[in-house]
């Protein structure tokens, strides 16, 4: 063990990981996650680990398997969204065990500041049926993450620790606990090949016999799991960065001196019976937690528990003045003062960058319905007064979105979404016979999440479908102005659109803010 050191909770998990092993890292863009693994690419060239950029999650879930069970701990770092991608791989993991350790990071956006939707990843405890780490503090986060690749290699599974940005930048004092020589030198973990013994089905049943128990047991008795019990009024029952503001209050103001604290650290497989003796010891119970009700949702039949479904908090992001807001409230059954639903005009508008080079398009998308839109800049013209895109459903999902439209569907996809999985799209539109003009914005970035350099697809997008253009509109506004070029793009769209089958046009532009 080292001194201790004031530390913010990225630095807390960077450390962790390097204290931990850890060998292999992949990432995929996108907040709060970029932040994270821009420190651990920055940092790399003085560590012994490997870290790369993937484009899509599930990929990046699959690379990481193949450094665990060949010996080395490994680690993905993704948004939440990203967890939807990699919970394919991840589910079969399950039950056909793992080698060396290995982490899912997943960055949770409570409020939703950037991402397309406001997920709760803790759900993914349950699905899965794997263990989730929700720390609340940088040292939590230290521990929590050490303590989850010793578990992952125990119980031969992924586990998950989720992180907020909130978490990221609050700062600490935090211990390292770093490996002694000797640990150094026990065997790497690599997958068992006996588990190919079993069928399908014996894989499930000895996890539920084997691996599962071990997850159980973890939980009821972690110590990231701390109990404080100051009186038989009213208890509390939080987990992730919540339970720091449930702390601060219960610390500093006497009203709440005698309230009990139930902070779960980590919270999938949920620790029902330490739940339940908390409940029965209270009169009334307030559950904190962001962004939805996982927690209060496994005991939401006990009458004494209160939170968001009994209104007294928010959806989505908790912050100090809820949580006073639902103690003074505490008597009450229900209450109905979250009923607002925010919007564009009471939050403020993020609309596209004004010198935005695709500009010319959207003007044009304006006057043409439905267009079907994709994650990424192309998704902030949809609001007033663009008006450009109709849907976006996911990162790569234009395509596929465009393929239900009535007549020769239209569909704009940025070159990150196209390499993140809109080719799968791609490839299914050409398969399938269908009417469809795509519209590809190649600037050579992925210029939502920190401006990653993307894939480059226009070779094979051609292979796949013959009637592609590709059109510099740089260039045209440069020699013909920004007007004329509008007029050129809706002259383009209106040709292909005429066309059968599917249709390409390529839009190379620079971005102006990378």
């Amino acid at each position: 063990m080292t001194d201790n050191k004031d530390i913010n909770g990225l630095e807390a998990i960077y450390l962790a990981a390097i204290d931990s092993n850890v060998r292999f890292i992949t990432a995929v863009a996108g907040y709060p996650m970029t932040a994270v693994a821009d420190y651990f690419f920055k940092e790399s060239d003085s560590n012994d680990y490997d870290i790369h950029w993937f484009t899509n999650e599930k990929a990046a879930m699959e690379a990481v398997l193949g450094a665990s069970v060949t010996g080395r701990r490994s680690m993905v770092l993704v948004k939440h969204v990203g967890i939807n991608l990699l919970s394919d791989p991840l589910m079969t993991a399950m039950m056909h065990t793992i080698g060396a350790g290995l982490v899912i990071l997943v960055g949770d956006d409570p409020g939703a500041k950037a991402s397309q939707n406001e997920q709760d990843s803790r759900f993914y405890g349950a699905l899965s049926e794997t263990a989730v780490f929700d720390p609340a503090t940088p040292k939590d986060a230290y521990l929590s993450l050490q303590r989850a690749f010793e578990l992952s290699e125990e119980a031969k599974v992924p586990v998950i620790v989720r992180i907020t940005d909130r978490l990221d930048k609050r700062e600490q004092s935090v211990a390292r606990i770093v490996s002694k020589k000797e640990d150094a030198d026990i065997p790497e973990k690599k997958l068992d090949r006996d588990i190919w013994k079993f069928t399908m089905h014996g894989k499930h049943q000895r996890f539920h016999m084997e691996s599962e128990p071990l997850l159980i047991h973890e939980a009821e008795n972690s110590c990231f799991n701390r109990i404080s019990i100051n009186g038989e009024i009213v208890g509390i029952i939080s987990s992730g960065y919540p339970s720091s503001i449930v702390d601060n209050i219960l610390s500093t103001q006497v009203t709440y001196s005698d309230y009990s604290h139930l902070a779960l650290g980590l919270v999938s497989p949920f620790p029902k019976n330490i739940v339940k003796q908390f409940i029965d010891k209270h009169k009334r119970v307030l559950v904190v937690e962001e962004s939805e009700a996982v927690i209060e949702s496994y005991i939401s039949t006990c009458n004494n528990v209160l939170g968001k479904k009994s209104g007294h908090l928010p959806v989505g992001m908790i912050e100090k003045e809820h949580v006073e807001f639902a103690l003074e409230n505490i008597d009450m059954n229900e209450l109905t003062k979250y009923t607002e639903i925010q919007t564009i005009a009471s939050r403020g508008s993020k609309p596209i960058c004004c010198d935005c080079p695709f500009m010319p398009l959207y003007n044009v998308l304006h006057d043409i319905e439905p267009v079907a839109g994709d994650m990424g800049c192309s998704i902030r013209t949809a609001p007033d007064p663009l008006n450009a895109v109709n849907t976006g459903f996911a990162l790569g999902g234009a395509i596929s979105t465009a393929c239900g439209f009535p007549g020769k569907g239209i569909a704009v996809i940025g070159d990150f979404g196209l390499a993140h999985s809109g080719i799968v799209g791609l490839i299914n539109a050409v398969n399938g016979g269908f009417d469809i003009l795509v519209i590809i914005l190649q600037n050579d970035i992925a210029a939502m999440t920190g401006g990653q350099e993307t894939a480059n697809l226009y070779d094979l997008v051609k292979a796949l479908v013959p009637d592609t253009i590709i059109f510099n509109i740089d260039n045209s506004i440069s020699l013909e102005g920004s007007v004329k070029t509008q007029n050129i793009i809706k002259d383009m769209i209106r040709e292909k659109q005429e066309a059968k089958g599917v249709s390409v046009i390529y839009l190379e532009g620079k971005c102006t803010l990378h």
